[in-house]
């Protein structure tokens, strides 16, 4: 049974992602560290979009989000302009 979130929550999707249910330092590696583990458990997560619009819209520079790493969301934001 899903909990019940508050809608006006901007945040409320985090309830619901995967990564809330896994080892946080999978998606903050090192740096030259492996991304895949964390990748792989974005695939699955149903506020995949949520979480890296989020992301996108506070300039997250650190982590994956939304199955993305901040190289990757950088190209993205490149390619928007």
């Amino acid at each position: 049974m899903r909990p019940t979130v508050d809608d006006d929550n901007p945040l409320a999707w985090q309830s619901d992602a995967l990564c809330a249910q896994t080892d946080p330092e999978a998606f903050f590696p090192e740096k030259g560290g492996s991304t895949r583990d964390a990748k792989k458990i974005c695939t699955g997560c149903e506020v995949r979009g949520d979480c890296l619009e989020y992301a996108l819209g506070n300039d997250e520079r650190f982590g994956i989000w939304g199955g993305l790493s901040e190289r990757e969301r950088r190209k993205l934001r490149k390619r928007a302009v």
